[in-house]
């Protein structure tokens, strides 16, 4: 069995994503997705899925209402068939809902029972590297009952391996992906983030367009020191992957009030080398023209936990305004756990997703402009003119 985590609200939109790649016996879990299939599809399940965090592959399932049951059933396991004795490896544990409740301990204990399986069989034992192991083992124990697995992954996968700097709260990646994923947006209407930050919704938009795969930018992946790891195969992979990658004319446009913010987006962008397909404005949302007749934007505005309240209010305001007076024909999506300066928007939701930013819950609500005045609109950059400067 696999089990794909991701984050809580992206469930089905990860399925989905499995059951492009023809997985099979797909059921969703709580912030996870389990399936069946080979390691080619764990391969790619790492390099293509936007919205998975780590893919873990099941070795053993087993009841353990204690620690010793634990070691004991651990224990048993030929770990010298997963791991070489010149390779380092590292434990983690959830435990919840068990007889077993301290995660360490739990850990600790996997953790020596693999250890001393090597001792008896071969007279010396593994090291352990916490930060950077070959073979990382997962457990997971609920209700007394224990799922063993290997981590393919390593690093989480919303580590994309294009950031450069984080800026100041910046949005997790398979977070950016799952909300543009839920936006429904078409890959071909003009996107726009006027809050971009350090642009992680900009080059999640700008990769899904071009059909960058989620991996692109890794480095490296735990399934790499595996004993029956298939190198042809990973290649094969990335290659068909590489092949699907194309140009687009769509504009995708971020802007932010803050020069800091444009820098830390600028470095970023860059270091994706995506700097000649997006569009980026020191403006502020009130003063920023309409680039298009319609379009999409997606926005993770400040809320109260980053700024005060007396400016929540106005800030919530001004962006339902500049909604109404500019923006008809648009969509517009917002996240924000403070719903009631949401409410200032002053527009109805049309639809609403439950989502975490961080460990902050969130609404992700969407706002379908058609009503207001519509101003005279500024000259603005097209993407081509775009492409020219920069070159």
């Amino acid at each position: 069995m696999i089990i794909v985590k991701t984050l809580s609200g992206l469930e089905d939109i990860l399925a989905g994503e499995i059951r492009a790649l023809n997985a099979t016996n797909i059921q969703i879990l709580k912030r996870a997705v389990s399936c069946e299939g080979d390691n080619e599809l764990i391969y790619k399940i790492n390099y293509l899925c936007r919205t998975a965090l780590r893919v873990l592959k099941t070795i053993a399932e087993f009841p353990a209402e204690n620690e010793d049951m634990l070691y004991q059933e651990v224990k048993k396991i030929e770990w010298d068939s997963i791991l070489d004795l010149r390779q380092t490896f590292a434990v983690d544990c959830f435990a919840a809902n068990s007889k077993i409740t301290h995660s360490y301990y739990a850990a600790l204990k996997t953790k020596d029972a693999i250890a001393d399986y090597f001792v008896a069989k071969h007279g010396k034992r593994p090291s352990v590297d916490i930060k950077n192991p070959h073979i990382q083992v997962n457990v997971h124990i609920v209700s007394n009952q224990c799922t063993l697995s290997l981590d393919s992954s390593g690093d989480s996968l919303h580590k994309r391996g294009y950031r450069q700097l984080g800026g100041m709260a910046p949005l997790n990646e398979v977070l950016a992906a799952g909300l543009i994923f839920l936006s429904g947006w078409d890959r071909k209407t003009t996107f726009m983030d006027p809050f971009c930050g350090s642009g992680t919704l900009l080059m999640e938009a700008t990769m899904m367009a071009q059909n960058i795969p989620a991996g692109y930018y890794r480095k490296s992946y735990c399934f790499e020191n595996w004993p029956d790891y298939d190198k042809e195969l990973w290649e094969k992979i990335k290659n068909e992957a590489l092949g699907m990658i194309r140009e687009t004319e769509v504009q995708i446009i971020g802007a932010d009030w803050s020069p800091e913010a444009l820098k830390t987006a600028k470095i970023n962008i860059r270091h994706a080398r995506l700097h000649k397909d997006i569009i980026l404005l020191n403006q502020s949302f009130e003063r920023l023209p309409p680039p298009s007749a319609s379009g999409m934007i997606i926005a993770n505005p400040p809320y109260g936990e980053r700024i005060e309240h007396k400016n929540i209010t106005a800030l919530y305001k001004m962006i339902g305004d500049v909604l109404k007076e500019k923006y008809n024909n648009w969509n517009a999506w917002i996240i924000s756990s403070d719903q009631q300066a949401v409410k200032l928007i002053g527009l109805r939701p049309s639809e609403k997703y439950d989502v975490f930013n961080g460990k902050i819950p969130c609404k992700f609500a969407k706002f379908e402009v058609y009503e207001g005045s519509r101003k005279t609109k500024k000259s603005f950059p097209n993407k081509s003119e775009t492409r020219k400067n920069q070159k």
